[in-house]
């Protein structure tokens, strides 16, 4: 797959077959639309071309909203479209001037202009343009004078896409980890760098990787122990993984730190992934360091179990 980058310098596609979305996590239910894209280019000889946008719309419109948080951060997004086979990722750099060019703008100097489609294919309530004022009825109104077809993402598949995405976030945040990846059609995974801690799990006999995310708006799931695979240094582990605030020690800040089964390595500095398998239990303050171990050794085992 090409990523595009510069709207200036793109190649001439061949009978590009559009469609236009944030895809974020990249999930099941975008399966219908990749699949609808790939034939539709199958049938013309052409080449499947997704349109996204980066930054995330609401941070340029919503600036004070902090409550956009990704399934998949670019990067994320572009490794798992490439792996679905899609020939051309176009990344359109979203700002308040892209967000106030007018419906008839977007259409003619952003998509035909740009792209010159053969085949855009848009859910029946996209909208586009300034205060969103463009969408199905302007581009079924254009396609003759331009001369592409248009194919319409059903109500019931945008609907589905919707309440996909929706139950994704809610899941993981309910730490429902294992209904979230079955509805993305993968385990959810953090990327992130292994940093210093204050050796806390060490001195408990559970040493930990303390990782910061790669990205921040990514999407933490809910506090408590996971059972995770982890993988750093192109090696893969089973892991019992914590977020939380560590309570029985009065901690405040968030932390989300994985203790690698049979792994005695120092990793600071390193990439790191962890995908999670499923909830072991909350995260919650014990009356005592001895009772709290006690509870680590279990939750290592369950752990173990999970992972397989």
């Amino acid at each position: 797959m090409q990523v595009h980058r510069d709207l200036h310098h793109l190649p001439d596609f061949r009978n590009a077959v559009i469609t236009i979305g944030t895809f974020d996590g990249v999930h099941s239910g975008h399966q219908y639309i990749l699949q609808q894209l790939q034939e539709a280019a199958e049938a013309c000889n052409g080449e499947t071309v997704i349109i996204t946008f980066d930054p995330h719309p609401r941070e340029v419109l919503a600036p004070h909203d902090k409550n956009v948080r990704l399934l998949t951060t670019l990067d994320e997004k572009i490794r798992l479209l490439e792996q679905r086979g899609i020939h051309h990722l176009v990344v359109v750099p979203f700002t308040k001037a892209f967000s106030e060019l007018s419906a008839r703008a977007y259409l003619e100097d952003f998509l035909i202009r740009t792209f010159r489609p053969h085949t855009i294919i848009i859910g029946y309530d996209h909208r586009f343009g300034h205060n969103r004022e463009g969408g199905l009825e302007l581009l079924e109104a254009e396609q003759q004078q331009f001369g592409f077809q248009l194919l319409e993402i059903p109500p019931q598949v945008v609907h589905d896409l919707t309440v996909s995405s929706t139950k994704i976030r809610q899941s993981l945040q309910n730490g429902a980890v294992q209904l979230a990846n079955e509805l993305l059609g993968y385990p959810y995974f953090l990327n992130g760098t292994v940093v210093h801690g204050d050796k806390m799990g060490r001195q408990l006999g559970f040493p930990t990787a303390n990782i910061h995310l790669n990205d921040g708006r990514k999407l933490i799931p809910a506090q408590g122990v996971y059972a995770v695979t982890v993988e750093t240094g192109g090696r893969r582990f089973k892991g019992a993984l914590n977020i939380g605030t560590r309570p029985t020690f009065n901690g405040a800040e968030l932390r989300i730190e994985v203790y690698i089964l049979d792994f005695n390595e120092e990793i600071y500095g390193e990439n790191i992934r962890v995908s999670f398998l499923d909830y072991i239990r909350s995260d919650k303050k014990f009356d005592s360091v001895d009772a709290l171990v006690l509870q680590m050794k279990d939750d290592v085992e369950k752990a173990r179990v999970i992972a397989g």
